[in-house]
Protein backbone atom coordinates (compact mmCIF):
# COMPACT_ATOMS: atom_id res chain seq x y z
CA UNK A 1 0.00 0.00 0.00
CA UNK A 2 1.38 3.61 -0.88
CA UNK A 3 0.13 6.97 0.73
CA UNK A 4 0.13 10.01 -1.72
CA UNK A 5 -0.23 12.97 0.71
CA UNK A 6 -0.67 16.46 -0.95
CA UNK A 7 0.05 18.98 0.94
CA UNK A 8 -1.82 22.62 1.07
CA UNK A 9 -4.31 24.57 2.63
CA UNK A 10 -8.00 23.85 2.58
CA UNK A 11 -10.59 26.06 1.88
CA UNK A 12 -11.58 27.81 -1.82
CA UNK A 13 -9.65 31.07 -1.00
CA UNK A 14 -6.75 29.07 -1.06
CA UNK A 15 -7.11 26.70 -3.63
CA UNK A 16 -4.87 28.10 -6.66
CA UNK A 17 -2.00 29.14 -4.02
CA UNK A 18 1.58 28.28 -5.09
CA UNK A 19 1.12 26.44 -1.71
CA UNK A 20 -1.90 24.20 -2.81
CA UNK A 21 -0.13 22.65 -6.00
CA UNK A 22 0.15 19.44 -3.60
CA UNK A 23 -3.48 19.51 -3.67
CA UNK A 24 -3.94 20.43 -6.73
CA UNK A 25 -1.76 17.23 -8.25
CA UNK A 26 -3.59 14.86 -6.03
CA UNK A 27 -6.96 16.35 -7.40
CA UNK A 28 -6.16 15.47 -10.81
CA UNK A 29 -4.80 11.63 -10.09
CA UNK A 30 -7.90 11.06 -8.54
CA UNK A 31 -9.67 12.40 -11.41
CA UNK A 32 -7.41 10.45 -14.05
CA UNK A 33 -7.53 7.33 -12.02
CA UNK A 34 -10.98 6.68 -10.95
CA UNK A 35 -10.57 6.54 -7.31
CA UNK A 36 -13.52 6.26 -4.68
CA UNK A 37 -15.32 8.99 -3.03
CA UNK A 38 -13.40 11.42 -0.34
CA UNK A 39 -14.31 10.11 3.35
CA UNK A 40 -13.26 12.79 6.44
CA UNK A 41 -10.85 10.81 8.25
CA UNK A 42 -7.58 11.41 10.00
CA UNK A 43 -7.99 15.01 10.21
CA UNK A 44 -8.33 15.57 6.58
CA UNK A 45 -10.00 13.90 3.37
CA UNK A 46 -8.96 10.66 2.16
CA UNK A 47 -9.96 8.29 -0.90
CA UNK A 48 -8.83 4.83 -2.12
CA UNK A 49 -7.87 3.48 -5.59
CA UNK A 50 -5.85 1.26 -7.25
CA UNK A 51 -2.66 2.18 -9.30
CA UNK A 52 -1.89 -0.49 -11.63
CA UNK A 53 -2.21 -3.78 -9.42
CA UNK A 54 -1.43 -1.81 -6.19
CA UNK A 55 -3.75 -0.42 -3.72
CA UNK A 56 -2.96 3.78 -3.42
CA UNK A 57 -4.61 5.91 -0.16
CA UNK A 58 -4.37 9.60 -1.42
CA UNK A 59 -4.80 12.27 1.66
CA UNK A 60 -5.44 15.94 1.66
CA UNK A 61 -4.98 17.00 5.05
CA UNK A 62 -7.51 19.91 6.70
CA UNK A 63 -4.88 20.59 9.61
CA UNK A 64 -3.48 23.73 7.12
CA UNK A 65 0.09 23.57 5.93
CA UNK A 66 1.74 24.22 8.97
CA UNK A 67 0.01 21.03 10.96
CA UNK A 68 0.12 18.86 8.25
CA UNK A 69 2.22 15.78 10.23
CA UNK A 70 -0.86 15.55 12.72
CA UNK A 71 -2.79 14.21 9.79
CA UNK A 72 -0.38 12.29 7.78
CA UNK A 73 1.00 11.05 11.50
CA UNK A 74 -2.75 9.60 11.98
CA UNK A 75 -3.28 7.81 9.06
CA UNK A 76 0.55 6.42 8.99
CA UNK A 77 0.06 5.02 12.30
CA UNK A 78 -3.41 3.32 11.51
CA UNK A 79 -2.12 1.69 8.61
CA UNK A 80 1.34 0.84 10.24
CA UNK A 81 3.28 2.21 7.22
CA UNK A 82 6.81 2.53 6.71
CA UNK A 83 8.58 6.17 5.64
CA UNK A 84 8.49 4.68 2.38
CA UNK A 85 5.39 4.08 1.67
CA UNK A 86 4.63 7.52 2.01
CA UNK A 87 5.11 10.39 -0.52
CA UNK A 88 4.34 14.40 0.47
CA UNK A 89 3.85 16.13 -2.60
CA UNK A 90 4.30 19.67 -1.55
CA UNK A 91 5.71 23.08 -3.03
CA UNK A 92 9.61 23.84 -2.95
CA UNK A 93 11.17 27.55 -2.78
CA UNK A 94 14.22 26.42 -3.20
CA UNK A 95 13.90 25.28 -6.55
CA UNK A 96 13.00 27.15 -10.26
CA UNK A 97 9.83 27.57 -11.00
CA UNK A 98 8.64 24.68 -13.04
CA UNK A 99 11.32 22.68 -11.72
CA UNK A 100 10.74 18.99 -10.52
CA UNK A 101 12.83 16.50 -8.08
CA UNK A 102 11.97 13.48 -6.54
CA UNK A 103 14.20 12.60 -3.00
CA UNK A 104 13.73 10.29 -0.25
CA UNK A 105 14.65 11.96 3.36
CA UNK A 106 16.50 14.80 4.00
CA UNK A 107 15.63 18.62 6.06
CA UNK A 108 13.23 21.04 5.87
CA UNK A 109 14.49 24.06 3.76
CA UNK A 110 12.41 26.24 6.35
CA UNK A 111 8.97 24.63 5.22
CA UNK A 112 6.76 24.66 8.09
CA UNK A 113 4.80 21.60 6.84
CA UNK A 114 7.70 19.53 6.10
CA UNK A 115 8.53 20.20 9.94
CA UNK A 116 5.52 19.06 11.57
CA UNK A 117 5.99 15.67 9.37
CA UNK A 118 9.39 15.39 10.31
CA UNK A 119 8.22 15.78 13.96
CA UNK A 120 5.14 13.49 13.54
CA UNK A 121 6.71 10.43 10.97
CA UNK A 122 10.84 11.15 11.07
CA UNK A 123 12.56 12.43 8.12
CA UNK A 124 12.54 9.53 5.86
CA UNK A 125 9.58 9.56 3.98
CA UNK A 126 9.78 10.54 0.31
CA UNK A 127 9.49 13.31 -1.26
CA UNK A 128 7.93 15.35 -4.83
CA UNK A 129 9.37 18.87 -4.74
CA UNK A 130 8.00 21.14 -7.41
CA UNK A 131 9.67 24.29 -7.54
CA UNK A 132 8.10 27.74 -7.70
CA UNK A 133 10.38 29.56 -6.91
CA UNK A 134 11.68 32.31 -4.01
CA UNK A 135 10.68 35.83 -4.23
CA UNK A 136 14.23 36.83 -3.65
CA UNK A 137 13.73 38.46 -0.26
CA UNK A 138 13.15 36.63 3.19
CA UNK A 139 10.16 38.85 3.87
CA UNK A 140 8.24 38.39 0.59
CA UNK A 141 8.29 34.37 0.75
CA UNK A 142 4.80 34.12 3.14
CA UNK A 143 3.07 36.25 0.46
CA UNK A 144 4.96 34.10 -1.98
CA UNK A 145 3.19 31.46 -1.18
CA UNK A 146 -0.06 32.20 -0.08
CA UNK A 147 -0.03 34.14 -3.87
CA UNK A 148 -2.39 32.65 -6.66
CA UNK A 149 -0.44 31.18 -9.74
CA UNK A 150 -0.33 33.94 -12.47
CA UNK A 151 -1.16 33.27 -16.30
CA UNK A 152 2.39 33.14 -17.10
CA UNK A 153 2.62 30.43 -14.26
CA UNK A 154 0.11 28.48 -15.89
CA UNK A 155 2.02 27.59 -18.95
CA UNK A 156 4.27 24.85 -16.80
CA UNK A 157 1.83 24.31 -14.61
CA UNK A 158 -0.88 22.72 -16.07
CA UNK A 159 1.55 20.51 -17.77
CA UNK A 160 3.03 19.71 -14.67
CA UNK A 161 0.42 18.56 -13.25
CA UNK A 162 -0.88 16.14 -16.32
CA UNK A 163 2.72 14.81 -16.59
CA UNK A 164 2.76 13.28 -12.67
CA UNK A 165 -0.44 12.09 -12.74
CA UNK A 166 -0.23 10.21 -16.58
CA UNK A 167 3.14 8.97 -14.96
CA UNK A 168 2.10 7.96 -11.46
CA UNK A 169 1.87 4.01 -11.87
CA UNK A 170 5.89 4.22 -12.23
CA UNK A 171 5.95 6.38 -8.84
CA UNK A 172 3.90 3.70 -7.54
CA UNK A 173 6.21 0.81 -8.77
CA UNK A 174 8.65 2.09 -6.06
CA UNK A 175 10.59 3.56 -9.26
CA UNK A 176 11.21 7.10 -8.18
CA UNK A 177 14.34 7.64 -10.20
CA UNK A 178 12.13 6.42 -13.45
CA UNK A 179 9.07 8.16 -12.62
CA UNK A 180 10.92 11.76 -12.12
CA UNK A 181 13.10 11.08 -15.26
CA UNK A 182 9.53 10.30 -17.03
CA UNK A 183 8.26 13.33 -16.15
CA UNK A 184 10.93 15.46 -17.35
CA UNK A 185 11.25 14.06 -20.75
CA UNK A 186 7.60 14.61 -20.39
CA UNK A 187 7.70 18.37 -20.12
CA UNK A 188 11.07 18.78 -22.07
CA UNK A 189 11.20 16.06 -24.85
CA UNK A 190 13.97 16.10 -26.37
CA UNK A 191 14.87 16.99 -30.02
CA UNK A 192 14.43 15.18 -32.99
CA UNK A 193 18.10 15.08 -34.70
CA UNK A 194 18.27 16.50 -37.94
CA UNK A 195 18.65 14.12 -40.80
CA UNK A 196 21.99 12.76 -41.90
CA UNK A 197 23.66 14.37 -44.79
CA UNK A 198 24.97 11.40 -47.33
CA UNK A 199 26.08 13.50 -49.96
Amino acid sequence: MLLLVGLGNPGSKYSNNRHNIGFMVVDEIIRRHGFGPARHKFQGDICEGRIGAKKVLILKPHTFMNESGRSVGEAAQFYKLAPEDIVIIHDELDLEAGKFRMKAGGGTAGNNGLKSLVRHLGPDFRRMRIGIGHPGNRGEVHSHVLKDFSKLDRQWVEPMIDAIAENIDLLVSDSDATFANKVHLTLHPPKPKPPRDNT
